[in-house]
């Protein structure tokens, strides 16, 4: 966020010579040359090859854990870990304000079958808001993804139990296992459902919308899928991980920002940039590992592995990525998609490795992801925060950043009947708007 301070790359090493000049190189790129067509051993590679890599992060000289959410992923290290570790300890939070968020029966489960030593940290709301402060302190920059204030709680209950934990972090990257990653490949392999989902974009996008319930979830995502499957390969990626278009983005700036004629060509060019280089390996005749890999480039370096070391090292907690070794990272993309999803099933090679040794229940629940209750938050907690402070008309004035008359809509959205993704957008406005006070005010 400051010009002349850039972050050090992962697989990067820096150099200092006699003279003090710095110089930075990369040592370690994924390789995405060769290429596994054999599926026999598929399996029995993986298990062998994350085995070992759990044991070898168990090394420490303090006490190890290891989180449980209840999905694949952590069920899966948790499940090597306790080979290795008879007396495992495994962590998970709920929130019991919020039934819809909360996904311990899963984890639970999972303990119960693998015989960890399970704690389970049931949150209220009131949790949340209490930490409020020291989370946003710990981010240091904006950074938009709420479910870093979940990772926070559950590392601060756990570092009193255990210094370091071992999470599931880089396998939905890896092997396929995000909702959009199905979404994109039915998409590029539409049925007959996917094509009606596709025709009935008119009906979903008047109905209401919102993460806060079943139906309302599911409203928003066949409205979602509908609008994305209408794209190009680039684009419906960029709003798969997008939380607000361009035009919209634009819309809330101040008018005088955008139209300043010096400002807004070097911003389009320095925005426009960036965006093709962060979707340069999504080939229009490519298959979903280019999608793959450039979340692995984006989303898992910038987002899940920044929140998750920023929210542990806040509580002295080490967390260690069992999944993202080196060498289990290059044989998983070495593999053929056919190998990691397919029309029923994501992460098909990892379920399939690992299915008599964990619960079949965890194999029926749907992807949830590390979600928090923003919406419920906002609107009873957070209120007054939200309206007189942070997106105040006052303050958003005084600022001069923001067009107040896009961020009073965004607040009449936030309090209504059909909200769809508004709470993401309004958490990062209270993340940058805490920033800017911080830094800049």
């Amino acid at each position: 966020m400051f010009k002349g301070i850039h972050k050090f790359e992962p697989g990067n090493e820096m150099i200092v010579d006699k003279t003090g000049i710095l110089s930075n190189q990369a040592f370690w790129e994924l390789d995405l040359t060769s290429s596994t067509k054999d599926s026999k051993g598929v399996e029995d590679k993986v298990y062998e090859d994350l085995k070992c890599s759990v044991e070898y992060r168990m090394i420490s000289d303090v006490p190890v854990g290891a989180f449980l959410s209840g999905g694949v992923d952590s069920s899966i290290i948790s499940l090597l870990a306790k080979k290795h570790k008879p007396d495992l300890q495994t962590f998970s939070i709920g929130f019991k304000d919020e039934p819809f968020f909360d996904e311990t029966t899963y984890a639970n489960a999972v303990a119960k079958k693998i015989g960890s030593n399970h704690s389970v940290f049931s949150l209220s709301n009131n949790d949340l808001y209490e930490d409020l402060d020291n989370i946003l302190d710990y981010l240091d920059e904006p950074f938009a993804d709420s479910s870093a204030i979940a990772v926070y709680l559950l590392s601060k209950r756990t570092k009193e139990h255990v210094t370091v934990a071992l999470s599931g972090d880089g396998a939905d990257e890896m092997f396929s296992g995000y909702n959009k990653h199905l979404a994109e490949f039915k998409s590029r392999h539409p049925g007959i459902k996917e094509s009606a989902v596709k025709m009935g974009y008119p009906l979903w996008r008047v109905l209401p919308k919102s993460r806060n319930s079943k139906m309302a979830n599911i409203n928003r995502q066949l409205y979602k899928f509908s609008l994305g499957s209408r794209l190009t390969n680039k684009a419906r990626y960029w709003k798969w991980a997008s939380i607000l278009n361009e035009e919209k983005a634009n819309y809330l700036l101040k008018e005088e920002l955008l139209f300043n004629p010096q400002r807004l060509s070097d911003t389009a060019f320095e925005y426009k940039k960036r965006k093709e280089g962060l979707l340069k390996n999504i080939r229009r005749d490519g298959d979903l590992n280019d999608v793959l890999f450039t979340d692995m480039k984006m989303v898992l370096t910038n987002d899940m592995l920044r929140k998750v070391d920023a929210m542990s090292m806040a509580n002295s907690l080490e967390v260690r990525t069992p999944f993202l070794d080196h060498r289990l990272v290059n044989f998983a993309f070495s593999l053929p998609v056919a190998f990691k999803i397919n029309a029923n099933m994501k992460k098909k090679i990892l379920q399939d490795a690992y299915r008599a040794e964990l619960p079949e229940e965890i194999y029926q629940r749907p992807k949830h992801g590390f979600e928090v209750p923003l919406l419920s938050w906002f609107r009873n907690e957070l209120r007054s925060t939200i309206e007189n402070d942070l997106l105040s008309d006052k303050f958003i004035e005084e600022q001069g950043l923001f067009n107040v008359t896009a961020t009073r809509a965004l607040k009449k959205q936030l309090f209504s009947n059909n909200p769809e993704d508004v709470h993401a957008q309004i958490w990062a406005l209270i993340v940058f708007q805490t920033w800017w006070k911080k830094y800049m005010n």
